[in-house]
């Protein structure tokens, strides 16, 4: 047996709000908050917010593909950000909170094309989808204060009106699918 993992990278409008969901799904063995897609080397936040980097905040995932398949990653990233709205989620409204999905390789562009396929199919939203699909771009890392925000900060005002619910969504959609506590 041999063990391989993979890395997947997504953008669906504030990082924290997808690695909160990603940090509960079996498979997934490490998330990361940072920015890909623009055109500055080594963004700060304050510069990313700034609307002129270029950039997207995304979450790098680490899975295991024998416990996930990357369309299911992409399944779930459908149904915890609106993938209608261009350079906006909710309140978030600039460049840095674009629907994207940056493909490792062209197995997981296919795969990607795929499920945005079946979303459209399958008419989720009322509007088309605007998910930017794109190739493999350097990643940054965030600054430390951003990796799993959720957790370190539950009772944060963005983490009770923005997160809770859409992780609250996402465990009732997924309860089957998530993590035993332990």
């Amino acid at each position: 047996m041999t063990n391989t993992t993979e890395t997947a990278i997504l953008g669906g409008g504030c990082f924290w709000c997808l690695d909160a969901v990603y940090r509960e799904l079996p498979g997934i063995l490490s998330s990361e908050c940072g920015y890909a897609a623009g055109h500055v080397d080594n963004p700060s936040y304050e510069e990313v917010c700034g609307k002129k980097t270029g950039h997207a905040e995304v979450v790098r995932l680490t899975f295991d593909p024998s416990r996930i398949a990357f369309a299911d990653i992409l399944r779930v990233f459908f149904t915890i950000h609106d993938p209608t709205t261009p350079n906006r989620q909710g309140a978030d409204v600039g460049p840095q909170y674009r629907s994207i999905i940056i493909a490792a390789d062209d197995a997981q562009a296919e795969t990607a094309r795929a499920v945005m396929a079946e979303v459209e199919e399958a008419k989720l939203y009322p509007a088309p989808v605007v998910t930017e699909l794109t190739g493999l771009t350097t990643f940054w890392i965030a600054e430390p204060v951003h990796q799993n925000y959720f957790n370190h900060n539950p009772w944060a005002g963005y983490c009770q009106v923005v997160i809770a619910p859409k992780l609250a969504k996402f465990r009732k959609m997924f309860s089957g699918r998530l993590q035993e506590a332990g």
